[in-house]
């Protein structure tokens, strides 16, 4: 006997690995909600750079949840929005898909092309620190 599995509705919940991509407007708006423990419209138009209307603002949050990116919960009269997922992982997965992306998963050619800036000897040597702690950790697994 086999069993039907149901088709997703197109307005169904995501989760944020999905790789959905962010507009830049989206990615505004997340960035201002790492910004805060929980945010409403009127917090986001605040502090957005020419601000939608707010019934363009709660629908590009309503966008979001549906992403998966955020969840709310309702204080009061109004809804208060979080991300879903914390900042270092956000930035781990977007980090992750950029090495993917532009240098073919390749971590060095990463690294190589952001030392091709214009960096202070303190923060080479951070970076030194950091390639001596990571070669500190392999040689102890």
């Amino acid at each position: 006997m086999t069993s039907k599995i149901p088709k997703p509705s197109s307005r169904s919940k995501s989760t944020a690995g999905e790789n959905k991509p962010l507009s830049r407007r989206e990615r505004e708006i997340m960035d201002i909600v790492y910004r805060h423990e929980g945010v409403g419209v009127a917090e986001v138009l605040d502090e957005l750079v020419d601000p939608p209307s707010y019934s363009a603002a709660r629908a590009l949050l309503r966008i979001l949840e549906e992403k998966g990116h955020l969840s709310h919960r309702q204080e009061g009269q109004r809804y208060v929005y979080q991300a879903t997922v914390p900042r270092t992982e956000a930035r781990r997965s977007a980090l992750s898909r950029v090495v993917r992306t532009f240098f073919h998963g390749s971590v060095e050619g990463t690294v190589a092309a952001l030392l091709e800036d214009d960096l202070s000897h303190d923060e080479l040597d951070r970076l030194a620190d950091l390639v001596a702690a990571a070669r500190d950790q392999e040689e102890a697994s």
